[in-house]
């Protein structure tokens, strides 16, 4: 094969698997949007009925509320209190506490306090950390005898009437594995890069997560934390495990394949902390990236022989593989720039493309700018958010192609908790390194100048796609510089 058949072969198959991706974003939104009223009407029966049972009952049922931390000290006496503060009958907390700093004493400290006011506080710890936050929670559920397990993450605080409004809906199904709320955003307005995260979190909480949770046929996932599982559930599922990086992922699809269901409330917030600066924030994407598509290689085979609906295997596909449209951006940025070389001042193979090209670039928009729309009364407001959000998003197309490529080829590496600031001024910990901070300049650099050779020649939308590519390494790259704190 010939240099201009490889790069035209490369410019087409990067193009169809962008478009079909895109297409499917607006199926979510489309799905979303027909299930809206369907959704919270199920959710207020459901609530209402478990309620009543609950009632006839000789009382509620135990839950215990486990929260894994590992080094917070920045959060972790907030997350406790909260979670003792959470008004339930029969409720045990379990700190599930692997840290090696000085947070060790802040939770003695406070779990003492707690005790001695009447708390049902344990603290549980680990000679080694095997399995990380998986291995904890899997050690606290052999400790614990409640029917029903709330997780929280060391960075959110959960409202004091959480468990009341979240186990009825167990109660009320059941087979249903788990409850899972959906996050709100505590420091939202810290600088720019987190006010585009809260768009994109809104967006799957909103979208992704309202149609998938519509009780329909679509499986959804458990966030990792602000939900409730049901023992049973979990111990039918196998278990937690430890082999991907995205254990609640990994759990949720097990336990689907197994015949149960997840529920979403999307009226219940928690609140939580969003990555505060670029390198957290590259640092926890990295991890759901790889562990998505660890997820996928381990439960495709699995979700392909299942007996679900068809429909069912080809969302979950999309879901599972979310995460490989990086690679393919930065395939299809490659083979524009092959093409500029194969032909430089011809737009002819741009003709086919025109629609596929404005779908691509609307596609984004459209999906978390319903999310907005869906969840904020100001949102001509919010939509301001979008342009950081979209270069945020393919600016990650490095360093979360090299998180694919991990899962791909088996590598194996340490679960990298992202650093939390809590109401500290200080930073207390740093991100994990990333392999693609000096690869990104450059690649901004190259995307640009192949932009003005593009548009000097009338290949315009090949012109726009560079630029958006390259600005959108820019905007990560100098992304410490211009997300000033408010």
């Amino acid at each position: 094969m010939g240099f201009p058949s490889l790069a035209t072969g490369l410019y087409f198959l990067a193009s169809a698997i962008l478009l079909v991706y895109a297409a499917n974003a607006y199926f979510m939104v489309w799905a979303c949007l027909r299930s809206r009223g369907a959704l919270e009407k199920s959710s207020a029966l459901r609530l209402a009925r478990g309620q009543a049972l609950l009632q006839g009952a000789a009382g509620w049922p135990s839950v215990t509320t486990q929260i894994p931390l590992f080094n917070e000290v920045a959060v972790a006496e907030r997350v406790i209190r909260a979670v003792c503060a959470m008004d339930y009958p029969n409720h045990t907390v379990q700190v599930l506490d692997d840290s090696t700093d000085e947070t060790r004493a802040v939770v003695d400290r406070v779990a003492d306090e707690l005790a001695a006011a009447g708390f049902p506080v344990e603290v549980i710890r680990r000679e080694v950390r095997t399995g990380y936050k998986a291995g904890a929670l899997a050690g606290g559920l052999r400790q614990s005898q409640s029917g029903f397990l709330a997780i929280f993450d060391a960075d959110f605080i959960p409202p004091p009437d959480f468990l009341r409004r979240t186990v009825p809906h167990l109660v009320a199904c059941p087979r249903a594995a788990w409850v899972q709320a959906r996050w709100g955003h505590l420091n939202e307005q810290l600088t720019s890069l987190t006010r585009a995260q809260a768009v994109g979190i809104d967006g799957h909480f909103a979208i992704d997560q309202g149609a998938r949770g519509s009780c329909g046929p679509l499986f959804m996932n458990f966030n990792g934390t602000c939900g409730v599982w049901r023992r049973e559930a979990i111990e039918d599922a196998g278990g937690w495990t430890a082999d991907t990086l995205t254990e609640d992922l990994d759990l949720s699809y097990r336990a689907q394949l197994r015949g149960w269901k997840g529920l979403y409330l999307a009226d219940l917030v928690v609140p939580g902390e969003l990555p505060g600066d670029v390198a957290a924030f590259k640092s926890q994407q990295f991890r759901w990236a790889k562990g998505s598509i660890q997820t996928a290689l381990k439960l495709g085979p699995e979700l392909l022989r299942a007996r679900v609906p068809l429909q069912t295997k080809v969302q979950a596909w999309f879901h599972l593989t979310h995460y490989a449209i990086h690679p393919v951006i930065l395939l299809f940025a490659v083979a524009s720039l092959m093409m500029l070389l194969v032909s430089p001042t011809t737009g002819r193979v741009w003709s086919v493309f025109v629609l596929p090209v404005a779908l691509l670039s609307l596609a984004p928009t459209v999906f978390y700018a319903s999310g907005q729309w869906i969840l904020h009364r100001d949102w001509p407001r919010r939509f301001l958010r979008l342009p950081a959000l979209i270069l945020a998003g393919i600016g990650l197309a490095i360093s979360n192609s090299i998180a694919v490529y991990e899962a791909v080829a088996g590598k194996v590496t340490p679960f990298h908790r992202t650093p939390k600031q809590g109401d500290r001024q200080r930073r207390c910990y740093r991100a994990h390194p990333s392999g693609s901070s000096l690869t990104e300049p450059a690649a901004a650099a190259v995307c640009l100048a192949a932009f003005t050779i593009a548009a000097m020649n009338g290949r315009g939308l090949d012109a726009q796609f560079l630029l958006l590519v390259g600005a959108a390494f820019l905007f990560i790259s100098t992304a410490p510089y211009h997300s000033r704190r408010e």
